[in-house]
């Protein structure tokens, strides 16, 4: 069993989650672009999860989130069982769409860390060397409505959502900075820069080793049955928090501090039926009734 996981309201998270056998099933294009941003887009207001930016690739996602409600299970459980629905209808599959790993969700601590979260989910297809600049990513794009100010519009995809299930014939998401981060146009300045950087760092690298990007086209016309001919990374880690030194030590002190308070709770909880859990309890808190969190 996993460890609880601490939900807490106004927190900034990365989520990545990457498909199964690493394969290309998400693989950009007009049809597919606006299943994603459909389940994206209803997942986001169904939840009140706020958006910055996503970064669709071909076989895996960048999405960095703020979760003023303290809601991000549900949000991420709803969003991927969508677009795997969705997408193995609009490709006539059944399997599983997912890897069978662990969603990787990084609570991000501090503005810096944010900012480089930001830029390295908007730069992910310029440092995979599939195209020049951030904004040329033919899939789902949030760092190029962001910077744009534009209001992304999606229509239900009829070949999955039924009329008379309520869903809407359209939804929108706008990508936000939230005020918390500070003056919006300051920070995608330096938003900006950081991608611009990143940029700049693969231009040198493809000049020194020769290699070249693969181009929009190249991406387009890929099979989403095939996958990358490079081995995969082994062990990679999945970090629960990102941030500062000084940052990182005290969100896991504080970790260690609710897993004590909360095995403790559940001891009790499962003696006498009722028990009252740490700050940050999710699943027990919400679905059990007779768990409580502190007033």
């Amino acid at each position: 069993m996993t460890r609880p996981r601490q939900v807490l309201p106004n927190q900034f998270y990365l989520i990545t989650r990457s498909c199964s056998q690493r394969q290309f099933l998400l693989r950009p294009d007009d049809e597919i672009n606006n299943a994603i941003a459909y389940c994206l887009a209803d997942a986001s207001q169904r939840f009140k999860i706020e958006i910055l930016v996503a970064t669709v690739e071909s076989n895996h996602h960048h999405t960095v989130i703020y979760d003023r409600y303290g809601r991000f299970p549900r949000f991420i459980e709803h969003f991927h069982k969508m677009v795997a629905k969705c997408i193995n209808k609009a490709r006539g599959r059944r399997e599983n769409l997912w890897a069978s790993g662990e969603t990787c969700v990084t609570r991000l601590l501090d503005y810096e860390t944010i900012l480089d979260k930001l830029a390295y989910s908007a730069a992910n297809p310029v440092k995979d060397m599939l195209v020049e600049k951030a904004t040329q990513w033919p899939g789902l794009n949030g760092y190029r409505y962001l910077m744009h100010g534009k209001t992304l519009r999606a229509r239900r995809p009829h070949f999955f959502f039924r009329r008379d299930r309520d869903w809407p014939e359209e939804l929108s998401l706008t990508f936000t900075i939230p005020a918390v981060l500070g003056d919006r146009d300051e920070v995608l300045a330096e938003l900006k820069q950081r991608v611009e950087a990143y940029e700049a760092d693969a231009l040198r690298t493809r000049q020194k080793d020769g290699r070249r990007i693969l181009g929009r086209k190249q991406v387009l016309q890929q099979k989403w049955t095939a996958s990358p001919t490079s081995p995969a990374k082994e062990r990679v880690l999945r970090p629960r928090f990102a941030g500062r030194r000084d940052a990182r030590m005290e969100a896991l002190r504080s970790y260690v501090d609710f897993l004590e308070s909360y095995r403790a709770a559940r001891e009790v909880w499962l003696q006498h039926g009722h028990a009252t859990f740490p700050a940050g309890t999710y699943w027990l808190a919400h679905f059990t009734p007779l768990a409580r969190l502190p007033a």
